[in-house]
């Protein structure tokens, strides 16, 4: 009986890319796994076909002599020592741990991939960095203090004593993880002896106690970009926490805070400045001077007659927005300041103003003529 192509075992086109593979073999095995097809005699041929398949297909070079030379790539010696897949239950094993966790890995709340992790990433930190508005304008460099954990000098990373090489962990002999069959189920759980690691330290370092990295404050400096607002995130790739047992670091985020200021308050690349004029330089007009965030001054012609909450904008002298080339605006809010503490001349003066500003208050004489009309309309 010949045998049946590859591709059509696993449902695939030729050609197929190594994620679709693995993906349609995965299918499969949930499929045809002998545990699931109890009533199904051709389950467990099925199941080894599949097998086979994936053992050629997931393979590269296997994969491309098969596409040239189809099963003849095989036969007389060829390849794998004959057909591929031909070494019975060690061959099932290599192919089914692809897949083993994606069928019970969750079972026992163990760690999905299947397989050790000799040396694991380090954890990302996040470091808070308040700057002012003014900080904010100009951009800087500054340089912040992270309290990390970094690569050990002593053994440089691997955990054991003067740098030696950990020892494969004779629990689980280095795959990290120990079987245990519960009736039709085969289980996986992380190993007791070396937690995952797949090795064991005889001589722990006596810098980390065999971490292989050690509690440290670094130096960092930070360059923060003009225009970052509140909430703004600074990625530092590989300036995170050291690795276990020389893994990669893992990466810095730095969360901007901008302060309140005292002058200015930010509306994007906006700032608005509430500023307070005098009673007669808003009723005669003038000229004023006002901040500016990069510490100059800009003069400001106040027109006459202006009220409270009148605004007037400075095109230009707000906030330089992140990563583009544009500027905000300034935006001036008048407030008219009501004279205090009068002299008793001052008092008479405004007195003798008041007689003679009947036609001076258009929108107060409008206000009491719609009062007194909402007065008499009650009357009616």
């Amino acid at each position: 009986m010949s045998k049946r192509d590859y591709y059509d075992v696993l449902g695939l086109k030729k050609g197929a890319s190594p994620d679709e593979i693995k993906k349609a073999y995965r299918s499969k095995a949930k499929e045809l796994h002998p545990d699931r097809n109890a009533d199904n005699p051709n389950a467990e041929e099925q199941f080894k076909e599949a097998n086979e398949a994936y053992e050629v297909l997931k393979d590269a070079e296997k994969k491309a002599a098969y596409d040239r030379f189809g099963h003849a790539a095989f036969e007389g010696g060829m390849g794998n020592g004959g057909r591929p897949g031909a070494g019975g239950q060690g061959d099932f094993a290599s192919a089914f741990s692809d897949v083993f966790d994606d069928l019970f890995g969750d079972f026992m709340g163990g760690q999905r991939g299947g397989g050790r992790q000799r040396a694991s990433r380090g954890a990302d930190l996040r470091y808070n960095l308040r700057v002012t508005l003014e900080d904010a304008y100009a951009g800087m460099q500054k340089t912040i203090e992270v309290p990390t954990s970094v690569q050990c000098g002593e053994c440089s990373g691997s955990g054991a004593e003067g740098g030696a090489e950990p020892t494969t962990c004779p629990t689980c002999s280095g795959m990290g993880k120990v079987r245990a069959t519960q009736g039709f189920f085969t289980v996986e759980r992380t190993c007791p002896t070396c937690s995952g690691l797949g090795q064991t330290i005889k001589n722990p370092c006596k810098g980390c106690g065999g971490a292989g990295r050690v509690q440290k404050d670094r130096a960092l400096s930070v360059n923060i970009p003009k225009g970052v607002e509140t909430g703004t995130r600074i990625r530092l790739a590989g300036e995170g926490e050291a690795g276990l047992r020389g893994g990669p670091p893992g990466d810095l985020y730095i969360f901007i805070d901008v302060a309140q200021h005292d002058l200015f308050e930010r509306d994007g690349p906006h700032l608005h400045c509430r500023v307070p004029v005098s009673m007669t330089v808003a009723a005669l007009g003038g000229n004023i001077e006002v901040p500016t965030i990069d510490g100059g001054r800009s003069r400001v012609s106040i027109p006459q007659g202006s009220q409270s909450g009148r605004q007037m904008r400075l095109r230009g002298k707000g906030m330089p927005t992140l990563r583009g080339n544009g500027q905000g605006d300034m935006f001036i809010e008048l407030a008219v300041e009501t004279p205090v503490n009068l002299t008793s001349r001052q008092k008479e003066l405004l007195r003798e103003f008041e007689d003679l500003s009947e036609d001076n208050n258009p929108e107060s004489k409008s206000f009491f003529k719609s009062v007194k009309g909402f007065w008499d309309s009650m009357k009616g």
